[in-house]
C-alpha cells in the first residue's frame, strides 16, 4: 500500500521548475494542470524553443516525485522524472532524425507554428527517414 495518494498532483500543480540536463541544456517547464504544461528551452540544439499548452501524462510515482511525458508536433517524445524532495530531474528526449539533422526548423514560438511542426516527417526514434 503506498504512502501517498497517486492521484493527488496538488504538490507539483503550479510549479515553475528550471533544470539542466547533464549535458549542459537548459530548460524552464510550468505545470499549468493535472494534463498540461508550458515549457522553454534555454539552450542546446533547439535552445529558444517556446511551447504553451502541451499536452501531458502527468503521475506521481512518489511521495514528491512525479512524471510527465509527452511527445511534441515536431514527433519528439520526453520523458521526466521530477523529484521534488531531493531536487533531482531525470529525463530523456527522443529527437526525430529531422530535428537531429535542421533543429532551427523547431526555434521558434511552436504555438504559433503548429501545422508546419506537424507538417515535417515523423519517425519514430531508430529509424531512418532516408537522409542518412
Amino acid at each position: 500500500m503506498n504512502a501517498f495518494d497517486k492521484h493527488d498532483l496538488s504538490g507539483f500543480i503550479g510549479k515553475h521548475l528550471v533544470y539542466t540536463y547533464d549535458n549542459g541544456w537548459n530548460y524552464e517547464i510550468y505545470v499549468k494542470n493535472g494534463h498540461t504544461l508550458d515549457y522553454r528551452i534555454h539552450s542546446g540544439i533547439v535552445g529558444n524553443r517556446w511551447v504553451k499548452d502541451q499536452q501531458a501524462f502527468i503521475v506521481r510515482v512518489g511521495a514528491s516525485i512525479y512524471k510527465i511525458s509527452w511527445t511534441e508536433p515536431t514527433g519528439t517524445d520526453v520523458s521526466l522524472i521530477v523529484n521534488l524532495g531531493d531536487r533531482l530531474f531525470h529525463g530523456t528526449i527522443f529527437f526525430p532524425r529531422w530535428v537531429i539533422n535542421d533543429p532551427q526548423k523547431t526555434v521558434c514560438f511552436q504555438n504559433e507554428h503548429i501545422p508546419l511542426m506537424e507538417s515535417y516527417p515523423r519517425r519514430r526514434p531508430g529509424l531512418s527517414d532516408g537522409s542518412d
